[in-house]
């Protein structure tokens, strides 16, 4: 009786998936807190696949130190911004959010230092951890992922609603002091608030807007309008 023959298996092998894009974002550098950009030091390496603690930093003026919000955290790399915090035009931030991976952490001092306002916090929270990203706040010691609880929602709104209230008390008292100063007529008006730099863009800004929308503009630059108009009639006068 002739015996059978087998045919040998003939499925397929699987293609092995190809390994992750690594990130090739280089628009961050790679400092130390406290350390200027652009320094010797500064690497300009791709994320690469490891996932990452990314720190941000805002400071409102370019006296202040960026090494004094994040110090002794341990970060990979830090974006910073040198703007109000109601300043809509933050150029680093956006880097950061673009440049964040999902499994990475980004690391904030603070939860004002992140947010203009409520809103802001809970909406970029919000997209991060849709994102798989971690979101840790230092000062508040609340660490926000996809997977946060009821009331980890709730302690995200309460904090960020504190922090506005903060704010708002602190501009509520900076205006009384001011009324009483000038009820006894020791107030000289406060220093200029921006920068050189910050004055020079203002004034590109204005020009590039033909000179429209200058309300808006006096908001993105958090001073008042008459402000403004001074800083635009120093760049109309003749020099001396």
């Amino acid at each position: 009786m002739p015996s059978k023959t087998t045919t040998p298996s003939t499925t397929p092998s699987k293609t092995p998936r190809s390994p992750a894009k690594p990130r090739t974002d280089t628009a961050a550098s790679e400092v130390k807190p406290g350390a200027p950009q652009g320094s010797a030091g500064t690497a300009q390496a791709a994320h690469g696949s490891k996932v990452q603690r990314i720190g941000y930093v805002r400071v409102s003026t370019l006296d202040q130190s960026i090494g004094r919000q994040l110090e002794g955290v341990a970060v990979d790399r830090v974006f910073e911004d040198k703007a109000s915090g109601k300043d809509v035009q933050r150029p680093k931030l956006q880097e950061a959010l673009r440049y964040l991976r999902e499994g990475d952490t980004l690391v904030c001092h603070s939860m004002d230092r992140l947010a203009r306002n409520l809103d802001d916090l809970r909406g970029i929270v919000r997209e991060l951890t849709g994102r798989g990203v971690a979101v840790q706040f230092v000062k508040e010691q609340q660490t926000f992922s996809g997977g946060d609880s009821p009331m980890a929602t709730l302690m995200l709104s309460l904090m960020g609603a504190f922090a506005e209230f903060e704010r708002a008390l602190i501009r509520e008292r900076q205006r009384e002091g001011i009324a009483i100063a000038k009820e006894k007529g020791v107030y000289t008006g406060g220093k200029k608030r921006l920068t050189p730099e910050r004055v020079a863009e203002l004034r590109a800004r204005d020009a590039a807007n033909g000179g429209r929308g200058r309300a808006q503009l006096a908001r993105d630059f958090d001073i008042g309008r008459s402000t403004l108009y001074e800083y635009l009639a120093e760049a109309a006068s003749p020099a001396a």
